[in-house]
């Protein structure tokens, strides 16, 4: 299996303290990253039961709470992986010991995320968070290049492959990965969103999946969510202030983004994971986790859908290479869906036409809406030789000058 090496979560691991808690949605890589790229002494994975493992050993409660508290005096680094799965009389033997030693806690459920490093929590300023996203732009780029020559190709395969655990997916079926991807969805994407919520919010898991849904059809502002969370009958009015807690909860825990409409105090939300942006879709519009789809209205729910998620993915890596924040310019007769700023000031807008030929009346079509702008001004598309002919006063990237770039 191929080990994607993930440059930029090893730089931000060396900025975080002597106590992380490591957190995200299930298949990051969470436990994948720390085993293998991080340094420790005791590595402990709690069972579901509670039951926990040392190697390949089990061990009881009380033995495995005693050597971790004498590794910690000791200056050991200590890893827990599953850490809400222990009761809480653990988290006031960590309050009781303070910061000392090395500790990683790894957990993958949102109700823990905010149980134990939440205002009411004994462990409150303990720990530094480090949150685990999706594989990063920069990397999978940087380790698949090297494998997929194909531009166009590349970047595609390179948008979903951010979820780790496609890559086996990908090495047993090639350039065959998103078909398989979106057949296989109806089965994982579930798994992964269920796994996200404890029992304890069950009771909550129909908002949480009513807001994925209505984000999947297109409805991006708080507003236009509501509506369709209200209409499910899944909240008790139509007011926002009741969909707000999950979508804050939602970003916190990178199963959503929330990114700002420039010159205005609004937001939009979109899907961080492309996979899961298609799953609900298909859902949504063509009821598929309760029947199978023909192949055909697969590939073209995935013509329409791929080019959306380029367009995210080239959005999220302009931003990390210009060290710019993103917004989008949402205005009455245009739409710019990557606008990169800096304190307030727009620096920079962009268009991706991911397609195999760009017109010259499209073409003039985009000179229109960028070059309103004074900043600079980007149009990204698989190669070059795709337009009729080159845009004014726009600065043109493909693929390989995105590579050249990294």
């Amino acid at each position: 299996m191929i080990s994607i090496i993930r440059h930029e979560d090893l730089n931000r691991w060396k900025r975080t303290g002597a106590w992380t808690f490591v957190y995200g949605r299930r298949k990051t890589g969470k436990s994948f990253f720390v085993k293998n790229f991080t340094k420790w002494d005791k590595y402990y994975y709690i069972g579901r039961a509670g039951e926990i493992f040392e190697s390949q050993s089990k061990i009881d409660y009380d033995t495995f709470a005693r050597e971790v508290i004498n590794k910690l005096k000791e200056g050991d680094s200590i890893v827990i992986d599953e850490i809400q799965r222990l009761p809480e009389e653990f988290y006031d033997r960590l309050h009781n010991l303070g910061v000392q030693g090395n500790l990683t806690a790894i957990s993958s459920t949102l109700w823990a995320a905010k149980r134990l490093i939440g205002m009411k929590s004994s462990l409150l300023g303990l720990f530094s968070e480090f949150k685990m996203n999706m594989i990063d732009e920069r990397d999978i780029l940087r380790n698949l290049s090297k494998r997929i020559k194909n531009c166009k190709e590349l970047i595609e395969i390179a948008t979903y492959l951010r979820e780790p655990w496609l890559i086996p997916l990908w090495e047993k079926v090639g350039k065959k990965v998103l078909f398989s991807m979106a057949t296989n969805s109806k089965m994982s994407v579930p798994a992964l969103i269920g796994e996200i919520f404890s029992e304890e919010e069950k009771q909550l898991s129909s908002v949480y999946e009513a807001i994925l849904k209505a984000v999947s059809d297109g409805k991006r502002i708080s507003g236009e969510i509501t509506k369709y969370v209200y209409a499910l009958k899944r909240i008790p009015a139509q007011n926002p202030s009741f969909v707000h807690p999950y979508l804050n909860s939602l970003n916190k825990l990178g199963v959503l983004e929330k990114t700002k409409i420039f010159g205005k105090n609004k937001y939009v939300y979109t899907h961080t994971s492309p996979v899961m942006d298609l799953y609900y879709y298909m859902n949504e519009k063509y009821g598929f986790s309760e029947r199978d789809l023909p192949e055909n209205q697969i590939k073209d729910i995935l013509k329409k859908k791929v080019p959306y998620h380029v367009e995210q993915f080239f959005k999220n890596l302009l931003s990390k290479i210009f060290g710019l924040g993103k917004e989008i310019i949402s205005e009455k007769d245009y739409e710019i869906d990557i606008a990169l700023t800096k304190f307030k000031k727009l620096k920079v807008v962009c268009e991706v036409k991911w397609k195999k030929r760009i017109d010259k009346y499209e073409i003039k079509r985009i000179e229109e809406v960028l070059n309103r702008f004074k900043c600079k001004k980007i149009m990204i598309v698989p190669e070059k030789k795709n337009l009729e002919r080159a845009p004014k006063g726009i600065k043109l990237l493909d693929v390989k000058d995105i590579l050249k770039i990294l």
